[in-house]
C-alpha cells in the first residue's frame, strides 16, 4: 500500500473534522457547566432576596411594638424606619448595593434591641419577644442564604477565571458575579486587646 498525495488529503481532512467536531463538543459542554453555575447563582439570590423581604416585612411590626414602650426613642427608631427604607429602595439592585444597604440595616435593628436592656417592660413583651425570635430565625435564614450564594458565586467566578473555560466565558458573554459580603460585625468575634 502506497501513500499517495489523496490519500494524505483524505487522512488529514477526517482528522481536522474529528478535531472540529472535538472543539464544538467541548465547547458545548463549557457553556451548559458555565449557564448551570451561573443559574444556580441566580437561585441562590432569589433565596436571599426572600429572606430579605421577611426581614423587611417583620420590622414595622417590631418598630410598632417598640414605639409603645420607649417612645422617646425617635432618632432609634427613625433611623431602623430609615434603614429598612433603604434596604427595601435598592431591592433590585446588585448584591453589592443590597449588601451595604442590608448591613446598615442590621446595625440600626442591634442598637434598636439594645433599647430593651434600657426598658425592662419592653423587654418583658410577650409581643417583643416574638417579633425578636422571629427576626433573630430570618437573620439566621439570611446568612444560611448568603453563604450558599457566595458558594455559587465564588463556583462560578472560579470557571470564569481558570483557563480554558476563560476564553470562551469572555466570548460568550459570561461575567464574574459579586458576593454578598457580611457587615464587619457579623465577620466574626471582635479581637480583645490587653
Amino acid at each position: 500500500m502506497s501513500i499517495t498525495p489523496a490519500t494524505l488529503g483524505s487522512g488529514l481532512g477526517g482528522c481536522l473534522c474529528l478535531l472540529v467536531v472535538l472543539l464544538l463538543v467541548w465547547v458545548a459542554v463549557t457553556y451548559n457547566r458555565l449557564v448551570r453555575h451561573r443559574n444556580q447563582v441566580q437561585a441562590s439570590w432569589a433565596q436571599i432576596d426572600v429572606q430579605l423581604k421577611r426581614r423587611h416585612d417583620l420590622i414595622p411590626n417590631l418598630v410598632e411594638t417598640v414605639k409603645g414602650y420607649a417612645a422617646h426613642e425617635k432618632a432609634t427608631l427613625d433611623a431602623v424606619v430609615a434603614s429598612r427604607s433603604a434596604a427595601v429602595s435598592v431591592s433590585a439592585a446588585d448584591p453589592a448595593t443590597r449588601a451595604g444597604a442590608e448591613n446598615a440595616l442590621t446595625q440600626s435593628l442591634g442598637r434598636l434591641f439594645a433599647l430593651s436592656e434600657s426598658y425592662p417592660d419592653l423587654k418583658a413583651s410577650a409581643n417583643f419577644g416574638a417579633l425578636q425570635a422571629e427576626l433573630a430565625t430570618t437573620e439566621d435564614k439570611v446568612s444560611y442564604a448568603r453563604q450558599f450564594y457566595n458558594t455559587a458565586v465564588q463556583t462560578l467566578n472560579n470557571a470564569l477565571q481558570t483557563f480554558p473555560t476563560n476564553v470562551i466565558a469572555g466570548m460568550l458573554g459570561f461575567r464574574a458575579s459579586a458576593f454578598f459580603e457580611a457587615a464587619d460585625g457579623e465577620r466574626g468575634p471582635v479581637q480583645v486587646r490587653f
